[in-house]
């Protein structure tokens, strides 16, 4: 509450003056005795108690004892009677210690306890206790102090013993020593008045008693006589400053520079020369002489680094470049800029600076690699992606768009393109490594840059096409000829086929096997070298000529083949059979009365041998001169050359020779009896007129077969016999033996040519004949053996295929009959995968087939008859086997890690994935996809066949600052099979994101009368980025001029420079700016102050005068108010209550307690002159 009354003016006005202080707590009993000590008391220093002010409630238990210096209990105190509980009392005392003179003003807070007492605690001022100390130039050699000399001691104006004490609110002194010290060098002007802040902890009583109680005692400190003028103008001064009481700012000998404007943000171009100019800084300072002098600093804020790129000058605030700037290093450079004066004590103001480095083209771009190396297979389809060129520039975008193209795009490479934009490399033709195996492109990014110009880089390229086995190999003839004379040498060589592959590598590798025309296994063909080995003697009588079919195979996965190679074998004769007879000897008969050249017998020889060694000439041995018998030196009819006369010489024995014409010419001979019949007149008769003989056609040469025989009735009469027909490739031959014709075996048989002879035997005398049959049976034997169709079988099945498929059905004929034909098959070798049905000949799986682990199998299967004795033959079955795609492609590690900087052009390259697959060819291949997976919301792609993965839209940290991606490794088989691998990539900040206010305006409510430099608020905004680019500075940048708040850089804080009064201003607008360099935001803040009842109200003496004129018929008298009580509070906020206090106890004017309206009371409408003095008490406490 705040009370004053019109009879103490002047003691009210001092005491506003002096302005209310936090009081000290005094506690007393309600039955506390006379002579009780409320307030004041001894000091060290030597005080008179001047005034003392307490409210006129206490006048009836309080006194005031000027002698002792204290205010004293008079009277019992009763507490249902005190209006106020607690009260206060204001002691003002005269000072005076160590040459100085000191007006103490001291607040005490009774507080009176009891039964019936009840307390409401009052809001405490702020200080304990006002001092104002003077001082004259008597007691000092100067107007000056120096800087760390004692001013004063203040031990002895305390209520104690000062244990420990600082100064606040002040940078002018500081405490040491129990006294004021100077910080800087003190001169006094005219009415000077510096404050200051002594927050001090004080001992009071002693031993058990002893208590520390903290005191804040405001000081002022000036000069001059402590006289009522002198003090009435330095008090005024105070009255009429902005705060109540000067402020430091206008208490300063100093004004503080100021930047206009608060915040510098320019550009320079990067590559300028060192020394060129940035910006001129520029403050101001209202004070004159060395005081307005300004220097210039500066200080880099966030990186160190700037500050060896940029200097000052000090003088002129010009600030230029050091060193050469690169904004590809740094792009932005922060600084804080200090402008100190040269006056006492030295002021500085502060800005920041911002320089942003603005581009030019000076970086060429720069690929991710210089040289690509990537392999790719032939045949892959039209629109391939092969891999991805990727270069970079550290220009800005604008010096930065990269174009993309070939510098050697013709010929070959023609079947490559790249875009333009993105890097990619496609096939746009077939590949085909036979054509062309290797590539070398040499790519071209081009930056588009205009400032000075477009810069561009190279890279090469280099492509390696892999084989596809897609060639078949090749023989290099058509058809091999070779002659082998029968008679050569085993495992001699005979001829070597060759073979190319347009492949590479294993699919190149050809190996060469027979797979047919090698019945006898007479022939060997080496694997590798194709060369064809005799293994076994040839016989030309037997086979005159071979037809072998080689089968050329690569190496690859699926192997192929080419059978179209054949080897003809001509056997060449060799003159190695001597001519045979086919009997032996030779016996005819022959009438006497035959006529010349009449043919006698049939001489035959055969020779095994062919062409000229086959062609035999005849020729008798063992003649006499005038032989009658000549033999057909070609076909070897032996004919009468002469007449015969059984009578002169009846029987002839003479030789035979066949000699054929080969080289060595080889012969052999025979004898022939010749016996010269009788002329006879009775045919000769067959003892039977068929017979019927089985003969098995592996019978020797030579064998009897049956001995036919005819009777001649005549005398002396030789019956001769001979086969007249039916001897088919005579087969058989007859001879005369014992009277009867032996047949035997010419010729070998073959039952599958012929089964069965009838042959027509004569038998004659010479002149008559009979005929007969011989039927023979040619019963089969097991003469031949199995053969397969070829020597070699190629079949493929897929890996996939349950046990127990039947993977082909091998068969063999034999053109034997019934056992000897009854074929059983076997594998030569185990092989635990398959088996073959003994009496089908199919072969079956008996286990899992997998291609990753063999892809083919070679059985060598034989089929055997059961003839005796057996035979066999082998041939050799390949089972390819056929990749089925079984096996998921598999990525090289569990999971991949990459980070990108958020603010990565699109396309920048993250992270590699890569996989494999087991399988093969298509199976086999591998490429990469996000679908079905994650890929960020479409903020990734991935290539599809080098696993690369690329950012496709610009990234924000702030929204995503970890992706959890998901990309599958897809093999290209049907169905295709898929392994799914986790990406995590982590987005680095950088500073794109300006700091943000929580509104663009704040409504501040600061108590009024608040300590200067005590934190009013708190202006917080937040950064979405992280680190250093999340660090922000605070400025303010608007409507803090003249200086009034300051605000801390880094914390935001908010101080007041002065003391604020809502009495002389209630509101301050000022913005403020948050920048993380180079972005910024601002906020409009509106400081409102908050009204304390800090203001006593004002009141004057007034008169009420009035006239009143009454009459029988009328009267004047007012009835109504006739005005309000002229008071005055300079607070808005408080309420004001008007009473009498003396001199209205007849109640004559009636008073409105609230309002402060008056009216007139009835009593004085008279006519008798009334003249009365009233005291009037208006006091005033805040509302709510």
């Amino acid at each position: 509450m705040r009370c004053v009354n019109w009879d103490l003016w002047f003691i009210f006005w001092s005491f506003n003056l002096l302005r209310p202080a936090r009081p000290l707590t005094v506690h007393i009993s309600e039955d506390a005795g006379a002579g009780t000590l409320v307030a004041g008391g001894a000091r060290g220093a030597r005080c008179v108690l001047d005034q003392v002010l307490a409210p006129k409630f206490t006048e009836r238990f309080l006194e005031t004892d000027p002698a002792a210096g204290g205010v004293f209990v008079s009277d019992s105190i009763k507490c249902s009677t005190l209006p106020s509980n607690p009260f206060t009392v204001y002691t003002v005392e005269d000072c005076t210690d160590s040459g100085f003179r000191h007006l103490l003003t001291s607040l005490y807070e009774v507080h009176v306890h009891g039964r019936n007492c009840s307390n409401k605690r009052k809001k405490k001022p702020q200080w304990d206790m006002e001092v104002l100390s003077l001082f004259t130039r008597s007691h000092h050699r100067s107007d000056c102090h120096p800087a760390g000399s004692a001013l004063l001691p203040v031990g002895g104006l305390l209520p104690g013993s000062p244990a420990r004490c600082k100064v606040t609110h002040s940078r002018d002194f500081y405490f040491s020593e129990g006294g004021l010290f100077l910080s800087e060098t003190l001169c006094w002007g005219q009415d000077t008045l510096l404050e200051l802040d002594l927050v001090c902890d004080i001992l009071t009583g002693t031993g058990v008693n002893a208590k520390v109680n903290p005191i804040i005692t405001h000081w002022r400190v000036g000069q001059g006589p402590f006289r009522q003028a002198h003090l009435g103008k330095l008090l005024e001064k105070a009255a009429q400053s902005d705060s109540g009481i000067v402020s430091r700012r206008r208490r300063s000998i100093n004004s503080s520079p100021q930047f206009q404007p608060p915040m510098y943000q320019v550009a320079v171009a990067e590559n300028r020369p060192a020394g060129t100019p940035v910006v001129v800084l520029k403050a101001v300072d209202v004070d004159e002489g060395e005081a307005g002098r300004l220097e210039y600093f500066i200080e880099a804020l966030f990186d160190s680094r700037s500050n060896n790129l940029f200097a000052v000058d000090p003088a002129s605030g010009t600030v230029s470049t050091v060193e050469v700037l690169d904004r590809e290093t740094k792009d932005t450079h922060v600084f804080r800029v200090t402008a100190v004066d040269h006056g006492t004590p030295r002021r500085t103001a502060m800005a920041t600076l911002t320089v942003t480095v603005s581009d030019t083209n000076d970086h060429d771009p720069v690929f991710e690699q210089q040289d690509y190396k990537e392999s790719i297979r032939e045949n892959l389809e039209i629109g391939y992606e092969v891999l991805t060129v990727r270069a970079t520039d550290g220009d800005a975008p604008v010096n930065g768009n990269i174009l993309y193209h070939f510098l050697n795009s013709n010929g070959s490479n023609d079947v490559f393109e790249i875009d333009s934009r993105s890097g990619v490399i496609r096939t746009k033709g077939l590949v085909d490594r036979e054509q062309v195996g290797a590539y070398t492109l040499v790519v071209d990014a081009n930056d588009q840059g205009r400032d000075p110009g477009a810069r561009n880089a190279t890279a090469t390229v280099y492509i390696v096409v892999e084989d596809d086995n897609d060639n078949a190999p090749q023989f290099s003839e058509k058809r091999y000829v070779v002659q082998v004379p029968e008679d050569m040498a085993p495992n001699t060589e005979i001829l070597q086929v060759t073979a190319t592959d347009q492949d590479r590598g294993s699919n190149a590798v050809v190996h060469f096997s027979i797979m047919s025309g090698n019945t006898r296994g007479q022939f060997y063909i080496d694997a590798q070298t194709g060369k064809i080995d005799l293994v076994s003697h040839l016989d030309y009588e037997a086979n005159k000529e071979y037809t072998l079919r080689i089968r050329a195979q690569d190496g690859g996965r699926p192997p192929l083949s080419n059978i179209s190679g054949l080897v003809t074998v001509q056997v060449l004769d060799v003159n190695d059979n001597a001519p045979i007879f086919v009997s032996t000897p030779f016996q005819a008969t022959v009438l006497e009365n035959v006529p010349l050249g009449y043919s006698i017998i049939h001489i035959q020889a055969v020779d095994a041998d062919s062409g000229e060694n086959s062609r035999l000439e005849y020729r008798l041995t063992d003649t006499t001169p005038n032989f009658p018998f000549s033999i057909n030196n070609g076909t070897g009819w032996i004919v009468v050359a002469a007449e015969l006369d059984r009578e002169s010489v009846d029987f002839y024995n003479f030789g035979v020779e066949a000699r054929d014409q080969g080289y060595p010419v080889m012969s052999s001979s025979a004898s022939i009896s010749m016996t010269i019949l009788d002329v006879n007149d009775n045919n000769p008769e067959f003892t039977q007129k068929a017979y019927y003989m089985r003969l098995n056609e592996d019978a020797s040469v030579g064998t009897s077969v049956v001995t036919v025989s005819a009777v001649d009735q005549d005398i002396n009469s030789v019956v001769t016999y001979q086969i007249s027909s039916g001897n088919t490739r005579n087969r058989f031959s007859i001879t005369s033996q014992s009277g009867g014709g032996l047949i035997t075996l010419a010729l070998p048989l073959d039952y599958k040519l012929e089964r069965q002879y009838v042959l027509t035997v004569t038998a004659s005398d010479g002149t008559l004949y009979d005929t007969s049959k011989v039927f023979v049976n040619v019963t089969d034997a097991n003469t031949h053996r199995p053969v397969f169709q070829s020597s070699h079988y190629t079949v493929n099945i897929n890996e996939d295929r349950p046990v127990g498929t039947t993977v082909v059905v091998i068969s063999a004929t034999d053109e034997d009959t019934g056992e000897n034909a009854r074929i059983t098959y076997f594998m030569d070798d185990s092989i635990p995968q398959f088996d073959i049905d003994a009496d089908t000949g199919a072969v079956t799986t008996q286990m899992e087939l997998d291609y990753e682990d063999q892809v083919s199998y070679t059985l060598a299967i034989t089929a055997r008859d059961n003839g005796i004795p057996q035979k066999s033959d082998t041939t050799y079955l390949e089972i390819l086997v056929n990749d089925v795609n079984d096996n998921s492609p598999r990525f090289l590690r569990d999971h991949y890690v990459g980070s990108v900087m958020e603010d990565v052009p699109v396309f920048t390259s993250v992270v590699q994935v890569s996989a494999i697959d087991r399988d093969s060819g298509l199976n086999g291949r591998v490429f990469y996809t996000f679908q079905g997976g994650e890929d960020g919301d479409g903020d990734f792609i991935i290539e599809s066949t080098s696993g690369i993965v690329r950012t496709l839209r610009r990234l924000d940290r702030e929204n995503v600052p970890i992706y959890s991606l998901q990309a599958f490794a897809v093999d290209k088989g049907v169905p295709a099979l898929k392994t799914a691998v986790n990406i995590q990539v982590t987005i680095l900040d950088v500073n794109d994101n300006p700091p943000v206010f929580e509104k663009d305006e704040f409504d501040i409510m600061v108590e009024e009368n608040s300590p200067i430099g005590v934190v009013v608020a708190h202006i917080s905004a937040t950064d979405p980025d992280e680190g250093s680019n999340a660090q922000i500075m605070y400025q303010i940048v608007e409507g803090n001029i003249p200086e009034i708040f300051q605000l801390d850089i880094f914390s935001g804080e908010l101080t007041a420079l002065i003391d604020l009064d809502y009495e002389i201003r209630s509101e301050y607008v000022i913005v403020v700016q948050a920048t993380s360099a180079p972005l910024v935001s601002r906020a409009t803040i509106h400081i409102k102050l908050v009204d304390k009842n800090d203001n006593m109200p004002m009141l004057k003496n007034f008169q009420i005068i009035f006239n009143n004129y009454v009459t029988d018929k009328s009267s004047s008298f007012p009835t109504g108010v006739i005005g309000r009580i002229p008071a005055h509070d300079p607070d808005v906020s408080d309420q004001l209550h008007y009473s009498f206090e003396v001199g209205n106890e007849l109640n004559l004017v009636l008073l409105n307690q609230s309002t402060g309206e008056i009216q007139l009371s009835q009593a004085l409408d008279n006519n008798r002159p009334l003249e009365a003095s009233m005291r009037i008490s208006v006091s005033g406490e805040t509302v709510g």
